[in-house]
């Protein structure tokens, strides 16, 4: 049996779920952000002790201004909110991508939510933002470079955003590809598409798809 020590999720259809519900598309991101506690509670429960959540890709920023402006007033309202949670349960929080792109008193408040969480064990939440795979590896090359090391797989490794490889790859949305996540923590990923919309993913969803990816024959090309 598999055992599943990162789970990446792309929390994909907020918006078409609000629409096929009859409601603002902005209600779709509220119910979204609710969704992710209840994947925090499946890892807990599950024993996973990482989880990437692709929050808001590089690509994102191209969407209109009052959206992106929304979802960081999301994101600014769960930090306020989920302090004091994350602590109860021992989860960490970390933040990862071009956050030097962020309003500079959101980056305040995600490094203050870091530094208040940074020695929680029992689960670490990787928060994507403004993110994108392909940066992320220039990224780390260049620091690999910066730090005049030999351009290994080690080191490149070493210096991205999260170096922990992912086990499996939850896509949520019905769409069937990776959408620049995680490509080089992915190589060797499980992937598992779900059609089912974020908002509407449930705990029993999540723990029958872990089950599935429980039973997978795994042979890293061997």
């Amino acid at each position: 049996m598999n055992e599943l020590r990162h789970l990446a999720v792309v929390m994909d259809g907020n918006r078409r779920w609000a629409r096929k519900n009859g409601i603002l598309e902005k209600i779709g991101y509220l119910h979204g952000a609710n969704t992710i506690q209840k994947v925090i509670e499946v890892c807990i429960e599950e024993g996973i002790r990482n989880l990437t959540l692709f929050a808001f890709s590089t690509e994102n920023w191209q969407r209109p201004q009052e959206e992106v402006d929304y979802l960081f007033k999301l994101l600014k309202k769960y930090l306020d909110e989920s302090l004091e949670k994350f602590l109860k349960n021992d989860v960490r929080f970390r933040a990862i991508g071009q956050l030097d792109r962020l309003d500079q008193n959101l980056l305040r408040n995600i490094i203050e939510f870091e530094e208040q969480t940074k020695h929680c064990k029992t689960l670490c939440v990787n928060v994507a933002i403004s993110y994108g795979a392909k940066d992320e590896i220039v990224r780390a090359v260049k620091k690999v470079i910066d730090k005049n090391l030999d351009i290994t797989e080690e080191n490149i490794t070493a210096n991205l955003d999260i170096s922990e490889d992912v086990d499996l790859l939850l896509r949520v949305g019905s769409a069937s590809r990776i959408s620049n996540f995680l490509l080089w923590q992915c190589a060797y990923a499980e992937i598992f598409f779900s059609k089912t919309l974020f908002p509407g993913l449930t705990k029993k969803e999540c723990k029958k798809i872990i089950d599935d990816f429980k039973q997978r024959k795994r042979t890293f090309g061997k």
